[in-house]
């Protein structure tokens, strides 16, 4: 069962700190509803981590949303997205192809997100997980933004301890 119901043809934007559980949610959705910035630094560049492979990922990323789109097609957005003009972006494409947007937002502890990093293959470094943390923007926020729902995971998965 997908932990949460999509409307058909929309865009799911994931946003939340490194090790705050976005692949892990992501994949319980199809391989194919997934787009990840990650995946397409590594095809780019043999690394993930190679942030200088960013616009060339970006570019790969829009280029998937606008097939899916097109298609109506539901696409996850399996990336931090904590920052203000990428979230823009992402909905600027859902409102090209006439499709909604979701956003799930990850309000993991910042203690839970950095035990969880720091079991990962590829860990961040600490302040930049203390950056992007202190980037969350707030559920009004999104919706201000533009998204037409927007979720907490802490209720999704009913999740002790996370930051309302």
């Amino acid at each position: 069962m997908l932990p949460l119901h999509l409307p058909v043809g929309s865009l799911c934007a994931l946003i939340g700190v490194p090790g705050s559980g976005k692949s892990t949610f992501a994949a319980h959705y199809p391989d194919t509803w997934r787009v990840c910035l990650d995946t397409y630094r590594g095809l780019a560049t043999d690394s993930e981590a190679d942030q200088s492979a960013t616009p060339v990922a970006a570019e790969i990323q829009t280029l998937i949303l606008d097939a899916r789109f097109s298609r109506g097609l539901n696409v996850v957005v399996d990336s931090t997205n904590v920052f203000a003009h990428v979230r823009a972006g992402l909905l600027a494409r859902a409102r090209y192809w006439q499709r909604p947007a979701v956003a799930v937002l990850f309000d993991v502890p910042l203690p839970i997100a950095e035990a969880q990093n720091a079991r990962r293959d590829r860990v961040v470094p600490p302040h930049i997980l203390r950056e992007h943390h202190q980037l969350l923007p707030t559920v009004g926020q999104l919706h201000r933004e533009g998204f037409a729902s927007v979720h907490l995971i802490s209720d999704l998965l009913d999740t002790p301890g996370t930051r309302r």
